[in-house]
């Protein structure tokens, strides 16, 4: 009988652990791609599924005007009464034209009233939908859909507000060529509304204090964008702080073309960086915490 030596029973043992974390690696490599897989294919399922959401976002808007004789029309009515007076109050505030001030804040609060909206539900997307979740097997990235398409909807009544700021300021604003902007435009606010709204209702439905931060963010940043002020009322020297908000430029995504105009290139260059960093952050963080958005809830 040979006996092995210490030395023999070291290299063993060194072999065997070799082989055990190129096991342990492998199986994490397998889970991290099944993951993936899973996260695609919810995305894909959501898309397909389009007849769901839409009809789920119909009926959030039916349900919260039954019986009322205007119906969703309401929305659009609040929001001219709040346009008209702010415009005609703020611009003689400030003194200002009221030909150039009325349709840049009209446009402004549309555009304010659908991105503000659209972030500070997507914080309660799966927490109010917790009853579907648990009950019926649907991709969550349906729920963020559900709430993007709602908004869309209730956009789309409001900009009937615009109608008779074109016909009394004809000669400040006109629909023309850039207003058809307003479609890529609004393609590009979907898809963002989708990044950011995943991460805000994954990171709302694991952390439940961040949703009341957000919503009370939102209010210091409706302030600070200049949604009833114009970046021209400050002084030369400080209007690059503006560039430093980003909302500033997806309102602009709006704004520009409701206003007849093309958004700028500058605009554009940060909604495309928000846009890529958007996406990446969604990614890491939808795929490796989907499976546990349901013992979150």
């Amino acid at each position: 009988m040979v006996m092995q030596t210490e030395p023999d029973l070291l290299g063993v043992q060194h072999v065997d652990v070799d082989v055990c974390d190129r096991m342990e690696q492998s199986i994490d490599f397998r889970l991290q791609s099944r993951q993936s897989d899973l996260a695609w294919v919810d995305i894909k399922e959501g898309l397909t599924h389009w007849r769901i959401w839409l009809l789920l976002a119909y009926q959030d808007i039916k349900l919260r005007y039954r019986r009322s004789i205007l119906g969703p029309f309401w929305i659009t009515l609040s929001m001219a009464i709040t346009v008209y007076s702010m415009g005609f109050l703020y611009g003689h505030l400030f003194r200002t034209d009221l030909n150039q001030y009325y349709p840049f804040l009209v446009a402004g609060m549309l555009a304010w009233a659908f991105i503000s909206t659209v972030i500070t539900e997507q914080t309660e997307a799966f927490i109010g939908a917790e009853n579907y979740i648990k009950q019926i097997k649907l991709p969550y990235t349906l729920y963020i859909h559900r709430i993007v398409t709602k908004n869309i909807i209730i956009f789309f009544h409001n900009i009937l507000v615009m109608l008779p700021i074109y016909f009394i300021f004809h000669e400040s604003i006109k629909i023309n060529f850039y207003t058809l902007l307003l479609i890529p435009g609004f393609l590009v606010l979907y898809f963002n509304a989708m990044t950011y709204g995943l991460i805000l209702a994954m990171t709302c439905a694991r952390y439940r204090d961040v949703s009341q931060l957000v919503k009370s963010l939102i209010q210091i940043v409706f302030f600070l964008t200049p949604v009833m002020w114009s970046p021209a009322v400050l002084p030369p020297n400080k209007q690059f702080l503006i560039s430093l908000n980003p909302f500033y430029s997806f309102l602009e995504l709006i704004r520009a073309p409701l206003l007849g105009v093309a958004p700028t290139f500058f605009h554009l260059a940060i909604v495309l960086g928000a846009t890529i960093l958007g996406a990446f952050f969604a990614m890491r963080l939808f795929v490796p915490h989907r499976s546990r958005i349901v013992y979150w809830l």
